[in-house]
């Protein structure tokens, strides 16, 4: 699972990135400073893995981690191939889910390629790209089904019926998510608006509360989230020791960072959750699946043998295990379920996998 985190020139996506990943992508003042994709993964923020680590007291403990891809900034223009728009929209088309950064901040030392700030402005000239990109992609894909169509083939029919409909939204300047239908229902087009998108209001000090309402209105026609940080101060935070980083944190009242916010909302984006493996001589673990994955290919994700040979899960809550701290007192009061091959796991399970070879 890939996060692409796009926006025009100069809006913060590096500097964000950086602070997500603790990576090194290249930022500057230069529009076009990143032109191959940045790739680097960030842990999952889960103070449960905190509670667990507290209860069975291993050598260590393992996050699970999510991928952010820093791309490129886009310009008008880019679906006619304008600032190597066609190599940035490929690299799009590439990733499941969307962080679109809008400028909020004014600052005389960073150019905005459009001069003034305005950031309605700003997100509609990229969804606007994506729009046309994807117009271009599905008349080819009609045009390409047509003949099979016309010959009886109901799945070339089906598709046309589909792509019809994504067409006409996308001639009125809708995305692909606003027709309706399910992301896995036209995830074969693989379309740059069919992918779910959470805008980042990249804000300063003296953040704008009205800059800020405009794009949560915004942001809620179109069902998505917002959420405000400053990308120059969360890079400053981020290089804090934990503990300072804990305490500021309590002092702000929070007990997320904004990117720490920007990381748990992307796995809602993903709709991804958690499950957790413990155990006192190795590791407490997190893990990371899509809503609705049944125990074996949950197993799976830990190593391909335990699917495979997959006979039942021991279960219990997060919530149980936090309260009464024992695994045997679960047992005492047969609060752990031996559950099979069609059990959907929940977030927040903790499992024990059983399974031959």
């Amino acid at each position: 699972m890939e996060i692409g985190i796009v926006g025009l020139p100069n809006v913060g996506k590096s500097t964000l990135f950086n602070a997500l990943t603790d990576a090194c992508a290249q930022s500057s003042n230069y529009p076009f400073t990143t032109i191959e994709p940045n790739i680097a993964v960030a842990p999952i923020p889960d103070r449960r893995l905190d509670v667990l680590f507290d209860i069975f007291k291993p050598p260590k403990k393992t996050n699970a981690y999510i991928k952010f891809v820093d791309i490129a900034g886009l310009v008008k223009g880019a679906s006619k191939g304008e600032g190597l728009g066609n190599k940035f929209l490929a690299n799009i088309r590439e990733v499941d889910a969307i962080i679109h950064v809008v400028r909020c901040f004014k600052d005389n030392d960073i150019v905005h390629v459009l001069g003034e700030i305005d950031p309605i402005r700003d997100i509609e000239i990229i969804e606007l790209e994506l729009i046309m990109a994807d117009l271009e992609s599905v008349s080819k894909m009609i045009e390409k089904n047509l003949g099979p169509a016309k010959t009886g083939d109901k799945e070339a029919k089906t598709k046309i019926e589909k792509l019809n409909v994504i067409k006409k939204a996308l001639e009125e300047g809708k995305t692909a998510l606003e027709t309706g239908f399910k992301i896995e229902e036209i995830k074969e087009f693989n379309l740059l608006t069919s992918k779910p998108v959470l805008y980042v209001a990249n804000t300063d000090e003296n953040k704008s509360e009205d800059i800020i309402a405009k794009i949560q209105n915004y942001a809620n026609k179109k069902k998505s989230q917002v959420i405000k940080i400053s990308a120059k101060i969360e890079s400053e935070i981020v290089k804090l020791p934990p503990e300072e980083r804990k305490e500021f944190l309590k002092e702000i009242g929070e007990e997320y960072s904004g990117l720490e916010k920007i990381i748990i909302a992307s796995t809602k984006l993903l709709n991804l959750i958690s499950f957790f493996t413990v155990g006192s001589s190795d590791e407490v673990r997190a893990w990371t699946i899509k809503k609705g994955t049944k125990a074996p290919q949950a197993a799976g994700k830990i190593h391909s043998d335990f699917e495979k040979g997959f006979i039942k899960a021991e279960v219990y809550s997060f919530q149980d295990i936090e309260k009464y701290r024992d695994e045997k007192i679960l047992r005492e009061k047969g609060l752990i379920r031996l559950e099979g091959k069609d059990y959907e796991i929940k977030d927040g399970d903790i499992c024990f996998f059983k399974f031959n070879i």
